[in-house]
């Protein structure tokens, strides 16, 4: 079974709540699913209110004990898949790894075809609904890495 990294700027909201999504509907997909911030506070925090709050309106939970990280670009090897919310996010990615590790780095919403190419909205500075909107377009991506998966089509570094 792989291994997935869902990546943001801060680790608080899009992230967090991929994981949790991702673990509910992917769990016969990846062994590890976990989320970390290109920008994360190095001492971690908790997940945003509004995102915890969002992700229990839609019945998905985190560990009481989770805390946000910071990407270890050297741990990319540790991962099949490293899913961005933003291109940002995946051309630091790409300058702080190491080349045999680009493959793995691809963008959230090539999983959603309506959305292909396009970023994740970050919710953080936007009206609550935000968040639930957010949501939305993470389980169109893991359902579409389901499918892929059971039909042998998911491609994996």
């Amino acid at each position: 079974m792989a291994a997935i990294l869902l990546v943001c700027t801060a680790n608080i909201c899009r992230s967090p709540m991929a994981e949790a999504i991702f673990r509910a509907r992917l769990g016969e997909v990846f062994k590890t699913v976990e989320s970390a911030g290109v920008h994360a506070d190095p001492r971690g925090g908790p997940v945003d209110a509004r995102a915890a709050a969002a992700l229990g309106r839609h019945k998905y939970s985190l560990d009481r004990k989770w805390r946000s990280r910071r990407v270890d670009p050297g741990q990319l090897s540790r991962y099949d898949l490293v899913l961005v919310m933003e291109a940002e996010h995946a051309d630091a990615l790409r300058r702080k790894s190491a080349p045999e590790h680009h493959d793995r780095i691809r963008l959230l919403t090539e999983f959603v075809p309506e959305l292909a190419g396009q970023d994740v909205p970050d919710p953080y500075f936007g009206p609550v609904a935000g968040f639930d909107t957010v949501i939305g377009m993470l389980e169109r991506a893991a359902q579409r890495l389901l499918t892929e998966s059971r039909e042998g089509r998911l491609r994996l570094a």
